[in-house]
């Protein structure tokens, strides 16, 4: 290999390393305000769509993306736009729920285990084990089953599927916390276990468990998604995401737009979450 060779792979590297770097920024801010527009269409989606999600009109069935329709209408003339738009206030509150849950009950459960350890910490592992074990699209299944059908019931089993994440992660951080020298003078000083952990554990705990919130977030509008796209979700004529998938299904070979829109807008709510996620983190170590 001649030296020019040689010289020229450092090179190359570093104007890699340099382009991906002045790509994050703007894909970060990208992924922003693209979540930015999702949560706008589900606070205000009168604001966005003005038309009816759940009823159309029967001549215009079946249109592909005209500046009349931008996203198309489906068999029954409705339009495919409005749905999408009314279809975030269903499926990212319910994921927003989801995530909630974990999140309570998670942190809850890694706080209790990683600062009491023993027997406690000991039996709150096998249950998180336990919800670990199962995979999680048949964990909320099975509970969906039991709890019956409806939006609070998806929201719910969802979220016990990722309570054990949110466990695992924040009982972690609450062992490396309960080890710092300012968290032993605090004890040192008088200060009572109860008002130690919460002044002190718990909030230098929690920007790892609200990075995993993020990641969380795209999961759940994922599983909300498959959960309606096999009908165990809203009940049509609800407009939610998956279930709009599965109902344009019948008619992809001739209505792409009926499942692929809604198809790309799941992907980058949840590639969006994604990236938010990753740069919490990542401002977490730095």
């Amino acid at each position: 290999m001649s030296d020019t060779t040689r010289t020229s792979e450092p090179s190359t590297r570093r104007s890699s390393v340099r382009r991906a770097g002045r790509a994050r920024p703007i894909l970060l801010v990208a992924a922003a305000v693209y979540l930015a527009l999702m949560v706008a269409w589900a606070v205000l989606p009168g604001l966005f769509a003005h038309g009816d999600p759940i009823v159309g009109v029967a001549t215009d069935g079946l249109q592909a993306p005209s500046a009349a329709h931008w996203f198309g209408t489906d068999a029954t003339g409705r339009d495919m736009y409005t749905r999408v738009v009314f279809g975030s206030v269903h499926t990212l509150v319910t994921a927003l729920i989801a995530v909630l849950f974990g999140l309570v009950f998670g942190t809850g459960i890694g706080l209790v285990a990683g600062s009491v350890r023993g027997v406690v910490d000991a039996v709150l592992m096998r249950l998180v084990d336990v919800l670990l074990a199962v995979p999680s699209l048949l964990l909320s299944l099975s509970i969906i089953i039991v709890l019956g059908f409806g939006t609070t019931q998806v929201a719910i089993a969802v979220g016990i599927t990722s309570v054990a994440a949110f466990a695992r992660l924040a009982r972690a951080e609450v062992m490396r916390v309960r080890a710092m020298d300012y968290v032993e003078a605090a004890f040192a000083s008088g200060g009572s276990f109860v008002s130690v952990l919460l002044r002190h554990v718990l909030p230098n705990s929690l920007t790892p468990v609200i990075a995993l919130a993020a990641l969380q977030f795209g999961t759940a509008i994922l599983s909300i998604a498959a959960l309606g796209f096999l009908g165990y979700g809203a009940p049509p004529p609800t407009p939610e995401w998956g279930l709009m998938i599965a109902e344009g299904r019948n008619y992809i070979a001739t209505s792409w737009w009926l499942t692929t829109i809604p198809g790309v807008v799941v992907v980058l709510t949840v590639l969006a979450a994604n990236r938010i996620s990753t740069a919490i983190s990542e401002r977490n170590r730095a």
